[in-house]
């Protein structure tokens, strides 16, 4: 599989790259704002689970703009993970689940509560549908959670979501705090996807409602009963497709040259991952040092044998057998 493979088959992943982006998922920030006018008079905005950064980035360009005009504007992201710098933004390495990440952030904005707080945090799927959404639901809260310590009445919560089938557990939760809900899939969100994302405004927290980061918003009583919402309890929360038939289809393939005048020149993802999860394993790999799934545990040498080989216990024995039969 070539370098330009991925470029010709996400579209969304290649425009990324053409104008700077970090990942596919700014154009997702972008047609929603389109669709809502979510920055519209925001000088203070949050990025939750923010890394690699791609909708700070958008914050960033939208906010400050290109010249760094806005000198008012102040953008800060979280993320348990370390995010390489951008312009304008106040990075956080903090849990959104600790009320001293909640204190941090408003410490930044100087005492002000925040005007917009996005989401686009998803867990690592496991193909379990079921435990991946309940995964995604508990980020959720945990993101809306915190967002009622630093959004200011009448702010605007943007979240990823994932419409299961107890989605509207979700929705019931977010009126109540949220005088508008709607759920909104952008152009670049691929069809064949359950994902979604709610976009909360007009923050209006029940009356005498207290944050608490110690306390879950839905308890875990998950019994068929609670999640059989029915009359006045259930609540249908508006859906919209953002954007028209003239954008790009995410789930289609397109050629590498979209410009018949313009030749088609791959280019490197614009931020590469700092620390990523896979790092160790891809330098066992260049070393060799990855054995070959089919072989058994029975097949693995001794570690004195590899020793005397000059081997590493976990290397490919048959990997080099082949080296020493070409030399």
């Amino acid at each position: 599989m070539g370098r330009s493979s991925k470029d010709k088959r996400d579209i969304y992943y290649r425009l990324a790259k053409e104008e700077g982006w970090r990942a596919r998922s700014a154009f997702k920030l972008l047609q929603l704002d389109e669709e809502f006018r979510l920055f519209k008079g925001v000088c203070r905005a949050v990025d939750l689970c923010a890394a690699p950064g791609s909708w700070s980035q958008v914050l960033s360009r939208k906010l400050k703009g290109d010249e760094g005009k806005g000198t008012e504007v102040k953008i800060v992201a979280v993320d348990l993970q370390a995010m390489a710098p951008l312009p304008a933004v106040t990075q956080i390495q903090g849990d959104i689940t600790k009320v001293s990440t909640a204190q941090e952030i408003i410490r930044h904005f100087e005492g002000q509560p925040a005007d917009l707080v996005v989401c686009d945090g998803a867990p690592d799927v496991t193909g379990l549908h079921d435990v991946d959404e309940y995964i995604q639901a508990q980020l959720l809260l945990a993101a809306l959670n915190i967002t009622t310590h630093v959004l200011k009445p009448g702010g605007t919560f943007v979240a990823k979501i994932f419409r299961g089938k107890d989605v509207t557990l979700l929705y019931s939760q977010l009126k109540i705090f949220f005088s508008g809900v709607t759920c909104a899939k952008p152009r670049s969100s691929r069809n064949s996807s359950i994902e979604a994302f709610v976009v909360c405004q007009g923050y209006t927290p029940p009356e005498g409602y207290v944050p608490n980061m110690s306390n879950p918003l839905l308890d875990h009583c998950y019994d068929v009963d609670f999640n059989q919402l029915e009359g006045p309890n259930r609540v249908i929360v508006p859906f919209l497709a953002c954007g028209d038939l003239s954008a790009y289809d995410s789930d289609r393939t397109y050629p590498l040259q979209l410009d018949p005048n313009k030749a088609y020149q791959y280019l490197p993802p614009t931020q590469p991952p700092i620390q990523p999860p896979y790092q160790k394993a891809c330098l066992l790999r260049k070393h060799n040092l990855l054995a070959k799934e089919n072989l058994s545990a029975s097949s693995t040498p001794e570690p004195s044998a590899c020793q005397e080989q000059g081997l590493s216990p976990h290397q490919d024995v048959s990997t080099n057998q082949e080296q020493a039969e070409t030399a």
